[in-house]
């Protein structure tokens, strides 16, 4: 059905647009550049984030008192709107200068800087000075993970990256948490990244308008291997950085830049320059091989096949599994990524003809992932604590590696990678895209099932950039059906589908990243701007199709890398080399079974509604006395949302704790007319007479003394709870009675 057409009038530009169109989308459709920091729209991949919190892109609307925040304002019939008046463009800098006060000034030192959307409101709006200084600045310390760093000083709190956590990907590993001067962005308990659900996937670092997120950065390692004459350094590049890394030199979205590329790492001193599609050709061996040998099991009738088989050469989607699929550990394929097969060859085949030892050889791989870093430094990927891949870089990274050695990219020749690990085909291009992997492994999975040449070797069924694909591939009669999902929301339908015994696939491919690999958090940053990904899913697929050879089993050196070291696929020699197995990382509760029971009923009673949470968080409390982490982990189980949106609400609310209270809890309200009325002093006598502080519990465990900030009754202010008991107007002298007069 058509949507109802609104018209309106923005700056005197009159248009017509459909009815839901925000101010924003709007101005953009005349040309009108409003200014957004918390706001992101990535069209087609359901990245979305307005929460209209930074009030940066408020406009004038005639006949409204107030400014609106464009970015969550729907445009109405008739509606005149200015945008660049001065009360608009005062508002906006006051608005800037404010979140700068409590904004650290190292511009010069961050890793966003010159990428910085707040650096560029500022040169935007013109701020030479500061008026506002000595703003509350984050008490907790920067966190340094294999892939990604957090330096929540620089946190402007636009929850962008919590947004594409929870909502995009439901990995639920970031969430709003405290309150006041004291909220952050954090993990569920304030742990660590490396001790939550975190893929690492790196599409919170990828939407975050600041310094706050950013990668692990090892370009100085690189260039300390690179000077060390007693190190044989090589480098494999991943397809989808040579669709991407052009933009950082000003070129075209999609652009191919493969042969600059290689020039450039050669260059940079490189010893050989080798291509990750040779080892994602490897990859469709053992993994194609694996697909058949579970498809004819499965038809022979051996019940015991796990069925669909799941493609898994992104890390932060077997990272993902592990952690919320336990249950389903022996569905994946086995095979390792390009990544870790390359970095598996490399030091225990190529190295050994080349005469280099294990350890003299360094590894670096040049990836659009971030996940990539981390899946370096798994342990299973390592020989006696040595890794396979020493690390990974980023395609930013490599972007400032190049400008830094002064580099003329664009001027560079085209060079070709160096043998033998640098031969490979078109399938393995298109490993780079969404659906990619899958038509590669189809290429090769029809010719040997059936025992025939493609006519075509394009699967266009299995192409483009919805959520979730279905398609039907005949094999000589028998209907193989299989998905592909993009964005780790996707693959959690599809796997609860599976766990569900809703399933009707035999192979699923899923990547973590919006788009695939071409999307991944290491890339040049798209702003939201979703034809970026389009173009460079475009661009892998003329590469694809421009290459002599379009089928990963054609490619000779593949076909000589078996005959002299591997045997076949499958073979021992492979399954020790190019496979591994999976672990279970999920966080089981530890409550007992009567209490888990008691939860599940209490959440069952509100209609395991997330809308319910605040009233089962209090019959939770009630029940127990306080909400430990594993009753917030079996709510946030039942209600079927982020564990880290239980804990902010359990954080934001102060009548919560998830500490045990002492028999009787003593609650001081703080809220505004207790406070005015002397609630400070009142809370200073208790914590004197009772030998505690706030939040803790005296050692007979008799009592426990917290604040609140409200309890509803502003008239008997100062107020204070002890139990469910009301004191009104209680005075400082008259504590030490009060308690007294309390017995067990």
């Amino acid at each position: 059905m058509e949507k109802k057409q609104i018209n309106l009038q923005i700056d005197r530009h009159f248009l017509t647009v459909p009815q839901g169109t925000t101010l924003l989308e709007a101005a953009r459709k005349v040309g009108i550049d409003i200014p957004t920091l918390c706001h992101i729209d990535l069209k087609g991949t359901c990245v979305k984030n307005r929460p209209a919190s930074c009030r940066i892109c408020v406009v004038e609307v005639e006949g409204r008192r107030n400014l609106a925040p464009a970015c969550a304002t729907l445009c109405t019939e008739g509606m005149v709107v200015r945008t660049s008046t001065l009360r608009v463009m005062n508002a906006r800098q006051a608005v800037a200068e404010l979140i700068l006060s409590d904004h650290p000034n190292n511009c010069l030192t961050c890793p966003k800087s010159g990428n910085c959307d707040l650096q560029n409101l500022a040169l935007r709006f013109n701020i030479r000075q500061m008026p506002y200084n000595g703003g509350e600045h984050s008490a907790r310390k920067r966190e340094l993970t294999s892939s990604i760093v957090r330096d929540m000083e620089k946190c402007i709190f636009c929850r962008r990256c919590e947004s594409v956590c929870n909502d995009l990907q439901t990995v639920g590993a970031l969430g709003a948490v405290e309150r006041g001067f004291h909220t952050t962005i954090a993990p569920a308990f304030d742990r660590p990244l490396t001790e939550s659900e975190c893929t690492y996937c790196g599409q919170c670092v990828a939407v975050c308008p600041v310094g706050a997120l950013t990668e692990r950065d090892y370009t100085g390692r690189l260039l300390d291997d690179l000077s060390n004459p007693d190190k044989v350094v090589i480098v494999q590049t991943a397809p989808a950085v040579r669709a991407a890394l052009g933009e950082e030199f000003g070129l075209p979205a999609g652009t191919l830049v493969t042969g600059k590329m290689v020039y450039a790492l050669r260059e940079l001193g490189f010893d050989y320059v080798f291509d990750t599609d040779f080892a994602a050709d490897l990859t469709i061996m053992e993994e194609g091989a694996e697909i058949l040998s579970r498809l004819t099991r499965f038809l022979r009738g051996d019940t015991s096949v796990r069925l669909p088989i799941l493609t898994s050469c992104c890390p932060a989607w077997v990272n993902f599994f592990e952690h919320h699929f336990p249950d389903l550990l022996d569905i994946p394929s086995t095979a390792r990524s390009p990544q870790q097969m390359f970095g598996a060859i490399a030091k225990n085949y190529w190295a050994k003809k080349m005469g280099i030892s294990r350890e003299k050889l360094v590894v670096v791989s040049i990836m659009p992932c971030l996940a990539k870093k981390y899946e370096c430094d798994r342990d299973e990927f390592k020989t006696d604590e040595q890794p396979d891949v020493d690390y990974s870089l980023s395609t930013r990274e490599l972007a400032r590696l190049i400008k830094r050695a002064n580099i003329g990219f664009t001027l560079a020749h085209d060079s070709p990678f160096d043998n033998p690990m640098g031969t490979s085909s078109g399938a393995s291009a298109i490993f780079g895209t969404t659906g990619g992997v899958m038509e590669a492994a189809l290429r090769s999975v029809y010719e040997a099932y059936t025992g025939r040449q493609l006519a075509n070797v394009n699967f266009e069924q299995v192409r483009g950039l919805e959520g979730v694909r279905r398609a039907t591939i005949d094999l000589d009669g028998f209907k193989l059906k299989v998905g592909i999902a993009h964005g780790l929301g996707n693959a959690r339908h599809l796997l609860e589908d599976i766990r569900n015994g809703r399933n009707e696939y035999h192979v699923i491919e899923i990547m973590a990243c919006p788009g695939g690999c071409i999307g991944g958090g290491g890339q040049p940053l798209h702003h939201g701007n979703s034809e970026v990904l389009y173009a460079r899913a475009n661009a892998l697929y003329r590469e694809d199709a421009n290459k002599p050879l379009r089928k990963s089993h054609d490619n000779p050196y593949i076909k000589v890398l078996y005959e002299e070291f591997l045997g076949h696929p499958l073979s021992h020699q492979s399954e020790q080399l190019l496979h591994t197995h999976y672990f279970n990382k999920s966080t089981d509760a530890q409550l007992s079974c009567t209490a888990t029971q008691q939860l599940i009923d209490i959440c069952k009673r509100h209609g395991n509604d997330p809308g319910e949470l605040i009233n089962i968080l209090h019959e939770a409390q009630h029940l127990q006395g306080y909400l430990p982490e594993e009753t917030q982990r079996i709510i946030a189980t039942q209600l079927g949302i982020p564990v880290s949106r239980v804990y902010g609400v359990v954080t934001f609310y102060t009548f919560f704790t998830m500490k045990p209270k002492g028999k009787h809890p003593i609650s001081v309200c703080m809220g505004t007319a207790c406070y005015v009325r002397g609630s400070e002093k009142l809370l200073e006598e208790f914590k004197r007479t009772l030998g505690i502080e706030v939040g803790q519990t005296t050692p007979d465990g008799r009592f426990s003394l917290d604040c609140l900030r409200c309890v509803g009754a502003c008239g008997l202010a100062p107020v204070v709870l002890i139990g469910d008991k009301v004191y009104g107007r209680l005075q400082p002298t008259e504590v030490k009675r009060v308690i007294s007069e309390i017995t067990d």
